[in-house]
């Protein structure tokens, strides 16, 4: 991916200064300068106007902040990001839709903990040029202040940020008051009218997704079984399982403006509220999707997207029989059905996809 690391490798710019001007060849009769000639005003503004335009034209941080008539006017003090706001952030990381159709955004929601794997997970996004629709909702400032310092205008923070940023555990209350949060943002961007494809990014891209989203759907989304279906297996929602409800995952969702989807999101947060965190019952946000889209399912149009294509965890780490059946037709392959940070990369760096190890360049985020 010799473009992808053109484009993204962050110039490192050596600066060498020389303090003593080279002075023209004189004459025997010619007379030394005294140096504090160079200090009189004229000399002090050619030198600062020396320094302004080499640090607008070989500065890639500060011709990122003076973009006219953009996002970037803010300035480049990373503590200016704290007054980004989610409309803002959409619109720029959207295209602003500029009345050619409905933009796309490619949202996930990180805590610094799990930075590798953003940038892991943007490293196989940019390998199909949708790098660009990527929005990063960050839950801790550290992740807005380095994803915006290294990638100005991709991340943004909607308070109140929650206060434990360790890497939590699935089933934890900090997990479900980390995913709970979720349709609350997908809601606010799908008011603001932008198709919204959202991953975890404890995912690799292997295709391109959006050629799957076949029609003009509501709510596309995954089946978390590991059970195989045929290869022309059904796009309705499946059947509910023994706990009453079915087992779709919330891990890769696509969802369009419509009254639709809306209602699904509005649903989903409903859920959320009746069902909170115990300690008897550890909630986490899947349920509540689940619950939504089988008691809104007459109400909306619901398309199951191909097992083959995006497989969940459980399925595509344990079954080398049906990875090598369904060879060349994976398109997002999802770490999960599996608990712990250390163990998610160690797995993926057995099956070849822990990308950060060799390819961080081809990260907009570059090395971390």
């Amino acid at each position: 991916m010799a473009s992808s690391s053109f484009l993204y490798k962050r110039q490192q710019q050596t600066r060498q200064t020389n303090e003593a001007p080279v002075s023209p060849k004189s004459s025997s009769n010619a007379q030394p300068r005294s140096i504090t000639s160079f200090f009189t005003p004229t000399g002090l503004f050619i030198l600062l106007t020396l320094i302004l335009i080499f640090g607008v034209f070989f500065n890639p941080w500060m011709n990122a902040t003076l973009m006219p008539g953009g996002l970037f006017s803010r300035g480049g003090s990373v503590s200016k990001w704290k007054d980004y706001t989610l409309s803002e952030a959409v619109n720029f990381v959207g295209g602003g839709r500029n009345g050619s159709g409905t933009g796309t955004v490619i949202v996930c929601a990180v805590s610094s903990p799990y930075l590798p794997f953003l940038s892991n997970w943007l490293i196989s996004i940019s390998r199909f040029k949708h790098q660009e629709k990527v929005l990063v909702i960050a839950e801790d400032y550290k992740t807005l202040f380095l994803v915006n310092q290294r990638w100005p205008g991709h991340a943004v923070l909607i308070p109140p940020a929650p206060e434990n940023q360790s890497a939590h555990k699935f089933g934890s209350q900090g997990f479900f008051n980390f995913t709970s949060r979720r349709p609350r943002h997908l809601l606010h961007i799908l008011e603001l009218g932008y198709n919204i494809m959202y991953n975890d990014v404890d995912m690799v891209w292997l295709a391109d997704p959006f050629t799957y989203l076949k029609g003009e759907h509501d709510v596309y989304f995954t089946d978390d079984m590991t059970a195989i279906k045929p290869l022309d297996h059904s796009n309705a929602l499946p059947p509910p399982g023994k706990k009453g409800r079915t087992y779709i995952c919330s891990c890769m969702i696509f969802l369009r403006p419509t009254p639709g989807a809306k209602l699904v999101t509005k649903k989903w947060i409903e859920e959320l509220q009746d069902q909170p965190w115990s300690k008897k019952a550890k909630a986490n946000d899947q349920p509540g999707f689940n619950w939504a889209l089988n008691k809104t399912a007459g109400q909306v149009d619901l398309y199951l997207l191909p097992q083959a294509a995006f497989p969940s965890g459980g399925l595509y780490f344990k079954n080398k029989t049906w990875v090598e059946d369904t060879k060349g037709k994976h398109a997002i392959i999802h770490n999960n059905y599996i608990v712990g940070f250390e163990r998610k990369i160690q797995r993926f760096r057995d099956f070849g996809l822990w990308l950060v190890d060799e390819h961080s360049n081809e990260s907009p985020l570059g090395k971390l």
